[in-house]
């Protein structure tokens, strides 16, 4: 469905697979960031897709790839802390959510605090985490996944 997503779980996993002996922090750290980053792009693919249109149908590429740029990462973090708005949608959907904001933490500390440190355990299980989440999002009905990238992508007005 989401060629970046699958691109960065894949490079995540050949990552792990083909370094020999103890890979280095820098290594794990990068397979840590591309579990955050599957993530990320699955989303923006499946806004994009939901609400102009996916590959095979005549869309816009420019509206297409406007939409799926409109995903920011602070921005969509806090609307997936919103519990009062997180209600709303189904389980995977909220499971999604959480495995997002603990991806987009653990790709922080991965990418900023020099002094983190990762097992090769910590990345695969990263990697498992979000693949899974994904496998789930990527299942659930479509007016579902409409509704929650109407969410991350149009600021609410007026009451709540």
């Amino acid at each position: 469905m989401s060629k970046q997503a699958d691109d960065h779980l894949k490079l995540g996993w050949e990552t792990i697979s083909s370094t020999p002996g103890r890979p280095r922090q820098v290594t794990l750290k990068r397979v840590v960031s591309n579990a955050y980053y599957a993530m990320f792009h699955c989303l923006a693919e499946s806004n994009a897709n939901l609400i102009v249109g996916g590959q095979n149908s005549n869309r816009s590429k420019g509206a297409w790839a406007q939409t799926y740029r409109a995903l920011g990462h602070n921005e969509a973090r806090n609307k997936c802390k919103n519990q009062n708005m997180m209600r709303r949608f189904p389980d995977e959907i909220n499971r999604f959510a959480d495995v997002f904001c603990t991806m987009q933490f653990k790709r922080e500390e991965a990418d900023y605090n020099p002094d983190s440190r990762l097992a090769l355990v910590d990345a695969a299980f990263a990697l498992l985490d979000a693949e899974d989440a994904i496998n789930e999002f990527r299942n659930v009905d479509r007016k579902d996944r409409l509704a929650f990238a109407v969410y991350l992508l149009i600021n609410l007005r007026g009451p709540k």
